[in-house]
């Protein structure tokens, strides 16, 4: 399965993208929330131009008529009065109506100036005020008192029909203005419903829009990714076979897909480690059994070989002793090379005995003082130490958990080795340091002996390896193998420095306390014997 299968065909809504469906959805609400908002933009301005006109053209222009009626009336009202008394103190209202008219015509003329029948009813009212004026009071004003009372007279009935006239104009006038501000009043509200209905769809399309978006993510992102989530949980619970079902957009349908072909690659690489494991298994089962083996043919080889070889060395020592010296040369050196023969055997069975046993006979832990062990080893090897006159020196030694005879057997080797390859004439300088490293500590035996070549520095810890003849330094080869065992035994390592070059440094680590799997480890003895076997 591969990670195109399952993908839609390009070129239709199926085959968008996540990014691609994010951006029309996106557009389309931008595009709509527009047309709604220049839809409400539109009902508001139109709304607010007829609450504009309404309150600062309709209902001033309906109030300044009524002003200029009142004032006209003062006009009649004050020329009457001069007319019928003579008294000049009734001209005062007709001067004062003359100022108020000439003020509210001019702002009912700047009022109407948009209105073409507004700004007619103001002149017809203005030319019956002009006619009443001309032939009724202005005459009367202009005439003395006397005379004022007999022209007001003879001109009553005429002054009478012109501001009747001046009236019905000032009436038509305020009737037009009356409707045009209950027309307006009525545009307005329905301006006002109809930006209420719209701001409704509005709220409702929002709405909608945002259900839609809700939904749509839900559909195409959430659920796919809870789904595919889902999947993937199965899958790392460690149901290998649950599929991964592709849902949602294209690209989540390619992730889908994807995922579900790394699904099957580790199907089959889990298949095929599996089937490497029980392999593994049976191999480490076959080794198992063969080092347990091994190193039960070791023990049992060494330890049931001890009394023949024991039997041979008496009596060849025995022969030796009886008949040295009673037989030639020749004889004598054969006694001498099978005594030899005989003892290095016996000290090759006894060190292979004791390699067999580390880990199977000695893992008894329990908390020791390194440097109490430390001293009974320079005890065990003080003959050795006075014949070279070594000089030997340690660091404080720390108190670990380990097996006290093997930690014994550690030390006894790797002091008895710096004593043994001393250089010839120089007496043997021995140091023990030990430090601290986290769980670890790390000891480091120096010594200003004969050194080991950078290119032995591993063979040295194989069992039976000797870099030197048994003439020039007596042994067997197990000891440094057996030093690898113990400390490998108890969580560590250990190594040549290499840096070091005025003789040898080795260098080991090891735990604090005991490994967890100290001591069921039955691989150790049996792959060493079989690298020595190999060797030898």
């Amino acid at each position: 399965m591969t990670g195109e299968q399952g993908l839609p065909r390009p070129g239709g809504p199926s085959g968008w993208t996540t990014r691609r469906w994010l951006r029309v959805g996106v557009a389309v609400s931008l595009v709509v929330l527009t047309l709604l908002g220049a839809t409400g933009a539109w009902v508001l301005a139109r709304t607010t131009a007829i609450s504009e006109d309404l309150v600062e053209v309709r209902s001033p222009a309906l109030t300044t008529s009524i002003r200029l009626e009142s004032a006209l009336l003062n006009q009649e009202t004050g020329i009457r009065g001069y007319g019928l008394t003579g008294n000049a103190e009734f001209l005062v209202p007709y001067q004062r109506g003359l100022t108020d008219q000439g003020v509210f015509t001019t702002r009912l003329t700047d009022l109407l100036q948009h209105d073409p029948g507004g700004l007619k009813d103001v002149q017809t009212v203005d030319e019956a005020v002009e006619a009443w004026q001309e032939r009724f009071a202005q005459p009367v004003a202009a005439a003395a008192p006397g005379a004022a009372t007999a022209l007001a007279g003879e001109r009553a009935a005429e002054g009478k029909t012109a501001f009747d006239a001046v009236r019905a104009a000032l009436a038509g006038q305020q009737q037009e203005l009356q409707a045009d501000r209950a027309n307006a009043r009525d545009e307005l509200f329905a301006a006002m419903r109809l930006r209420n209905w719209i701001f409704c769809v509005v709220a409702l399309v929002i709405a909608a829009l945002a259900g839609l978006v809700f939904e749509g993510l839900r559909r195409g992102i959430t659920t796919p990714l809870e789904q595919l989530g889902a999947d993937a949980r199965a899958v790392a619970g460690g149901d290998f076979e649950h599929p991964i079902t592709p849902t949602g957009p294209a690209d989540l349908r390619r992730l889908g897909a994807e995922i579900d072909s790394m699904r099957m690659r580790l199907v089959h690489e889990l298949a095929f480690i599996e089937e490497a494991r029980l392999r593994l298994d049976e191999q480490a089962a076959d080794l198992k059994r063969s080092n347990a083996e091994l190193e039960q043919f070791a023990y049992v080889a060494s330890h049931d070989l001890q009394e023949p070889l024991r039997k041979v060395s008496s009596f060849t020592q025995l022969l030796q002793r009886r008949y040295g010296g009673q037989l030639d040369a020749r004889a004598d050196q054969y006694i001498e090379y099978a005594v030899d023969g005989a003892n290095r055997m016996q000290t090759l069975i006894n060190d292979l005995l004791d390699f067999s046993r580390v880990g199977r006979v000695h893992h008894t832990y329990e908390s020791i003082d390194l440097g109490s062990v430390m001293e009974r080893t320079l005890s065990a090897l003080s003959v050795g130490i006075e014949e070279s006159g070594a000089v030997i020196t340690h660091d404080e030694l720390p108190t670990l958990v380990a097996d006290p005879t093997q930690m014994g057997m550690l030390w006894q080797n790797l002091i008895g080795n710096a004593v043994k390859f001393r250089r010839p004439g120089e007496t043997p300088q021995i140091h023990v340091s030990a430090e601290r490293e986290g769980e670890l500590w790390r000891f480091a035996v120096t010594d200003n002996g004969i050194g080991i070549a950078p290119e032995y520095a591993e063979k040295v810890f194989v069992i039976f390896q000797r870099l030197h003849t048994k003439d020039a330094y007596h042994g067997s080869g197990i000891g440094l193998a057996m030093c690898k065992k113990i400390v490998e035994f108890h969580g560590g390592t250990i190594g040549i420095d290499p840096a070091y070059t005025d003789g040898t440094r080795i260098t080991f680590t090891l735990a604090a306390a005991p490994p967890e799997n100290a001591g069921h480890d039955g691989a150790g003895a049996g792959a060493d014997l079989v690298g020595g076997e190999l060797a030898s």
